[in-house]
C-alpha cells in the first residue's frame, strides 16, 4: 500500500500539499484507503482519505461525539491561473460555435481537447497574461505543464461535468446531497451518515446560476413561474429543485438522491442484514412464480434499492416493461422495454404514467414495473394484476393499513376488492440499531384474500423484524407457498427442499461477496439447469467456511423458517 500511495502522491502533488498542511495543523496523518468498509462507521474516530478518480480525493475525519467532516481534496487555482482560466473559458465559448455539433460526452470531450490545444500553449514557465497581451493581443495563453493539468481539470469539470458538485457526485459512498442556500453543502454518507462538506457556493448569484443550469440540462427549466422541479441528472441521480426566493427563503435549494450505476444485489443486502437469506429465498420463489410485489416504506428507507436487488430472481428469458417519471429501476434483462413520462411541453405532447401503462399492456410483457404509484395509473396497474400480469411498484406507506388507505382514497380510488390481486407487501424501514442507522425489511406480508362481510383484506405476516435483537422472525406459515405447491404439484417436503437449496445459494453469494448482477444471474441460471448440483457445490463451500447450511424444518408447516 505504501508504494501505491507514493505513486498516487507523485501523480497528484496537490494531495501532498494538503497532507503536509493537515499534519502541521493537527499532528495527524490520515490513513489512505482504496475502498471503505462498513466497519468504518463503528469506529469512535475516523481519519481516512480515499480516491474518487484522479485528481480528486475525499478526506473523512472526526468522531461520533464531535461529528464527521467531509473534505474534498482537489487542485487549487491561485489568482493568476484563475485569470487564465477565465480567458480560456471565454475563448472556448467563442470558438465552440465553429466546431461540429457533438452528440455524446466523448465527442464533447474531443472538442474541448481541440479548443484547449488551440487556446493554450504549454511552456517551461508561465508567461503572465498581461505581458503576452501587451505584445500579441488575442494570442495563446502560455502556462506550465502542472498549470495545464489544473486548468484542464477545472475547464472540463465546469463545462463537461457537474461543476462544483463533481467530486461529490463521483463518490460511490454518497446517498443524498443537500444544498440549502449559500452555506456548506451537506450530504448523507452511506457509512458515516450526515456530514458537512467543505464545498460551498461563493454567493447567491453562483448558486442561482448553478441551480438554473442543472434544471436546463434536464430539459425542465426552473423559473419564477415554475419554481419546483423534479427530474434526473444525466447520470440518473434524482433531483428536487426549489428555485424562487419567495418560495425558498434562503435562496435556491436542491436535494440530489445519488444513482448507483451498479444496483446493490440481494447478496449484498443479505450480508448487511437488510434482508435475511431466508427472506431472499422466499422472494426468489415468489417472483419466479408470478407473485406481484409492493415495496412500501418511508422516504429513504431503501424501497427502490430492494426492488432492484430482487429483479435478478426473475427468469432471464422474460420480457420486462417499466414506466417511470424518474428513471430508477434497473432490471438486468435483455428484453426490457423502458419508458419514461414526458411532463413538459404543449399539453397534447405530454405523456403520463397512465398513458405509458396502457401502451405497455399492449406489448405483452411478462412483468410490469411502475416506479412509484401516486395517481390514476394505479387503478390500471391493479387491473393488469387481476388479468394475470405480475407487477412491481413502490409506495410511501409504513404498513398495510397505510397502503390500503392511500390506494382506496383520492386521487387513486382503487376498490378494495381489486387489491386482492396483489400477493406480497414488503414494509421497508430506516431505523436505529444501537448507535447505527440501518435499513431493514420490517415485515414481509402476504395478501391472501378478502372478507366480504367486513370489507377487510386478509393478510398474513410471514417474516417480521425484531429491532431489539436485529433478527428476522418467521411467523409460522406461508399461504403463497401453499399456492406454489398447488401450481407446481409439489409435496410439502419437495417445496422445503427447493426453499432450502435457494437459502444456501444466497448464503454462498454472501460468503463470496458476490455483488455483480451478471455473476449472480450466472449462478441462478446454473441453479435452474441443475438445482441439486448447484446447491451441493454451494453447501460444500459453506461447510469449508464453517457457515451453517439451511436446516431442515419441522414437518407440518408449509412455510419457510
Amino acid at each position: 500500500m505504501a508504494a501505491k500511495f507514493s505513486k498516487v502522491l507523485e501523480r497528484n502533488p496537490h494531495l501532498n500539499v494538503y497532507l503536509q498542511r493537515y499534519a502541521q495543523q493537527t499532528n495527524q496523518s490520515p490513513k489512505f484507503m482504496d475502498t471503505l468498509g462498513r466497519d468504518l462507521g463503528k469506529e469512535a474516530t475516523v481519519d481516512v482519505i480515499y480516491p474518487v478518480g484522479d485528481p480528486i480525493f475525499i478526506h473523512l475525519h472526526g468522531s461520533k461525539d464531535t461529528g464527521h467532516k467531509y473534505d474534498v481534496v482537489q487542485p487549487m487555482m491561485e489568482d493568476e491561473l484563475g485569470k487564465a482560466y477565465e480567458r480560456v473559458v471565454n475563448n472556448v465559448f467563442l470558438k465552440s460555435g465553429k466546431e461540429k455539433i457533438h452528440s455524446t460526452d466523448e465527442e464533447f470531450n474531443e472538442v474541448l481537447d481541440k479548443l484547449l490545444n488551440d487556446i493554450v500553449e504549454v511552456t517551461e514557465r508561465r508567461i503572465p497574461s498581461k505581458v503576452v497581451q501587451l505584445f500579441k493581443p488575442n494570442s495563446k495563453i502560455y502556462i506550465t505543464p502542472d498549470d495545464y493539468s489544473i486548468l484542464e481539470y477545472y475547464v472540463k469539470r465546469n463545462i463537461l461535468q457537474n461543476g462544483i458538485l463533481e467530486p461529490i457526485l463521483r463518490d460511490p459512498y454518497i446517498e443524498d446531497i443537500h444544498c440549502v442556500g449559500v452555506r456548506e453543502v451537506n450530504l448523507y454518507h452511506k457509512i458515516l451518515g450526515m456530514v458537512e462538506t467543505n464545498i460551498k457556493f461563493s454567493n447567491l448569484s453562483d448558486l442561482d446560476k448553478y441551480t438554473k443550469g442543472m434544471s436546463d440540462r434536464m430539459g425542465r427549466p426552473a423559473s419564477i413561474s415554475r419554481p419546483i422541479i423534479d427530474g434526473a441528472l444525466p447520470d440518473g441521480s434524482r433531483i428536487n429543485i426549489i428555485y424562487a426566493d419567495d418560495v425558498s427563503v434562503n435562496g435556491p435549494t436542491f436535494t440530489i438522491r445519488k444513482f448507483s450505476a451498479e444496483p446493490l444485489s440481494a447478496a449484498q443486502l443479505s450480508g448487511w442484514n437488510t434482508v435475511s437469506a431466508q427472506e431472499a429465498a422466499y422472494l426468489w420463489l415468489c417472483l419466479e412464480n408470478g407473485m406481484s410485489v409492493f415495496v412500501c416504506g418511508e422516504t429513504a428507507s431503501g424501497k427502490t434499492t430492494l426492488l432492484n436487488a430482487i429483479f435478478p430472481f426473475i427468469r432471464y428469458d422474460q420480457k420486462i416493461f417499466s414506466a417511470e417519471d424518474t428513471l430508477e429501476v434497473q432490471p438486468p434483462h435483455a428484453v426490457w422495454q423502458q419508458l419514461s413520462t414526458r411532463e413538459f411541453g404543449p399539453e397534447e405532447s405530454k405523456v403520463d404514467t397512465f398513458a405509458l401503462l396502457r401502451a405497455g399492456l399492449r406489448s405483452r410483457p411478462n412483468y410490469i414495473i411502475v416506479g412509484e404509484v401516486r395517481g390514476k395509473e394505479t387503478y390500471t396497474m391493479f387491473q393488469a394484476m387481476a388479468t394475470g400480469h405480475t407487477t412491481f411498484s413502490t409506495m410511501h406507506a409504513d404498513s398495510v393499513k397505510g397502503m390500503v388507505n392511500r390506494l382506496e382514497n383520492p386521487p387513486i380510488n382503487c376498490p378494495r376488492i381489486l387489491l386482492t390481486a396483489l400477493r406480497n407487501v414488503i414494509i421497508q424501514t430506516h431505523a436505529r440499531v444501537g448507535m447505527d442507522m440501518v435499513r431493514r425489511i420490517k415485515q414481509l406480508i402476504e395478501i391472501v384474500g378478502f372478507e366480504p362481510e367486513t370489507n377487510e383484506l386478509i393478510s398474513n405476516t410471514v417474516y417480521e423484524w425484531d429491532q431489539a435483537t436485529d433478527k428476522f422472525i418467521f411467523k409460522g406459515h406461508s399461504f403463497l407457498f401453499d399456492k406454489i405447491m398447488e401450481m407446481k404439484n409439489l409435496t410439502h417436503e419437495e417445496l422445503l427442499q427447493e426453499f432450502e437449496r435457494r437459502v444456501d445459494i444466497i448464503k454462498y453469494m454472501v460468503s463470496k461477496d458476490i455483488s455483480d448482477h451478471q455473476e449472480i444471474w450466472d449462478l441462478i441460471r446454473a441453479y435452474y439447469k441443475d438445482p441439486k448440483g448447484a446447491a451441493e457445490r454451494a453447501r460444500k463451500e459453506l461447510r469449508v467456511s464453517q457457515i451453517p447450511v439451511a436446516a431442515k424444518l419441522p414437518t407440518g408447516g408449509a412455510a419457510p423458517a
